[in-house]
């Protein structure tokens, strides 16, 4: 099942919020799967998918991060483990799925072609690397930006994979949907943003008064909270 899709950056207000776990599921069978979630952060993408009855590996570099996850109580086999894209500690030829969720971007420029080699290793023939990144664009975006734009490395993470096939993959899809971010305050939002990347403590303090304002103009506030909407793309590609 192939969900609603964009052609144009300018344009992906046409596409559908979507829960990110289920776009996974529609566009592939992770059922009985051992999946490499690299970049996991908290936690939510490996156990939503150990939910549906994967076998998920979560990796993250960080320890905050990993902390975060081992904190919540496990819904299955998921298990998290330190490492970084560019040096996956796995066998060649293991896993059936890699998924980078909201992280490809966050590796260095210099390194984000040896991450995605990484997951050519270790993906079995066949095997399937499903890579959701956030458009540099949107309430989110905007937001962030005066502290921590983005833009120029997830225009990088992008650049690699439309060369990808060096890597020895196959394009399979590219499309789009949009996340519905939702924070219940600033405070939330801060400590969300400084468990992810611990070094933006000091921006954030910095520049406080301007992104309190930001948060509320970009904002959607709503009884439940203020919301973000955030696209964003998914390429998926398969191991040749």
């Amino acid at each position: 099942m192939m969900m609603d899709s964009v052609t144009d950056t300018t344009d992906w207000r046409s596409a559908q919020v979507r829960n990110h776990a289920d776009v996974i599921e529609s566009l592939m069978e992770v059922a009985g799967k051992r999946i490499l979630d690299v970049g996991c952060g908290n936690g939510h993408i490996a156990r939503a998918l150990t939910e549906r009855g994967a076998h998920v590996i979560g990796i993250d570099p960080g320890e905050a991060q990993l902390a975060r996850a081992r904190a919540v109580p496990t819904v299955g086999d998921e298990t998290y483990v330190e490492g970084v894209a560019e040096d996956l500690p796995y066998e060649d030829s293991s896993v059936d799925i890699v998924v980078f969720y909201n992280s490809l971007h966050h590796v260095p420029v210099e390194m984000i072609d040896a991450a995605l080699a990484e997951a050519a290793r270790v993906l079995k023939p066949g095997g399937l690397l499903y890579i959701a990144e956030p458009l540099a664009d949107g309430p989110l975006f905007h937001f962030q930006k005066p502290f921590n734009d983005e833009t120029e490395v997830r225009a990088a993470a992008y650049a690699a994979i439309q060369k990808i096939g060096g890597h020895g993959f196959q394009a399979i899809a590219e499309t789009y949907y949009i996340r519905d971010g939702r924070f219940a305050d600033f405070e939330e939002w801060r400590a969300n943003s400084t468990a992810i990347n611990p070094k933006r403590r000091e921006k954030i303090d910095a520049r406080e008064n301007e992104l309190r304002a930001n948060f509320l103009e970009h904002g959607d506030v709503r009884e439940d909270g203020i919301h973000f909407p955030q696209p964003i793309r998914v390429n998926l590609l398969k191991r040749i």
